[in-house]
């Protein structure tokens, strides 16, 4: 299996043009296309600057001609969870008329949309992304390929590899300022390549408050860690 993040900017989505006028980003959660009819129907998160920002966004997303349906399904504040029914893209169809699947959510923002996609196969991957580049803009972030044991122990330990994620994403900006800084820096080498000191200075604070930042930081993600080695062991039990 190969694997491409791209990062897309298509002329025919109703997400990328609201986003275009709007300070609105979109993460997909679900997506179901049907190409009989053409049409994608999705359930994304919708999450704006702010609640004014939030409606501008989802009444410029209701009303493009592309859009088929658009329904709030909760709302809470700056962010609401919809649900849509779209005409069908050219991007859509050429991935899949060439082969192609989503691998993962999409998630679109300031105007480009980030795509998980996937192929069988190098001939296929060409093709798509040949006919791709005519009517659409669009770069490869990453490129991964995936023999069937490495796929099979990924899909094997996908719930302790959403552990980890979790873990990392309940890391505040500044921790994880601090926590990438002091790895980048070498305060975990041995021997260390800086100091709390120097943190301290870089982030212009306390050497008692970068402290805090760290262990926090380090707490959350070894916690993480541990969470996610337990859900192995208990894979290899089955």
């Amino acid at each position: 299996m190969i694997d491409l993040d791209i990062d897309m900017r298509q002329y025919d989505c109703p997400f990328i043009d609201t986003t275009d006028d709007v300070d609105i980003a979109f993460s997909a959660v679900q997506w179901q296309l049907d190409t009989d009819d053409g049409k994608l129907e999705t359930r994304l998160i919708a999450k704006g600057e702010s609640t004014g920002t939030l409606e501008r966004g989802l009444h410029e997303l209701r009303d493009h001609p592309n859009m088929t349906e658009c329904y709030i399904l909760s709302k809470l504040e700056n962010v609401a969870q919809i649900g849509t029914t779209i005409e069908e893209t050219n991007a859509m169809h050429t991935i899949q008329e060439n082969g192609g699947y989503i691998t993962g959510p999409f998630q679109i923002e300031n105007g480009r949309e980030r795509w998980h996609v996937g192929f069988d196969d190098d001939d296929a991957e060409d093709r798509a992304l040949a006919e791709l580049d005519r009517h659409n803009e669009y770069t490869v972030e990453d490129r991964d390929q995936f023999g069937p044991t490495a796929l099979f122990d990924l899909l094997e330990n996908s719930d302790s590899a959403l552990r980890l994620l979790e873990g990392c994403r309940s890391l505040t900006e500044t921790e994880r300022d601090t926590f990438e800084a002091a790895a980048r820096k070498g305060y975990y080498e041995t021997p260390r390549e800086t100091t709390l000191d120097e943190l301290a200075a870089h982030f212009d604070i306390s050497k008692t408050a970068v402290s805090m930042n760290l262990r926090r930081s380090e707490r959350k993600v070894l916690k993480a860690a541990l969470t996610a080695l337990d859900n192995m062991d208990a894979s290899r039990q089955f």
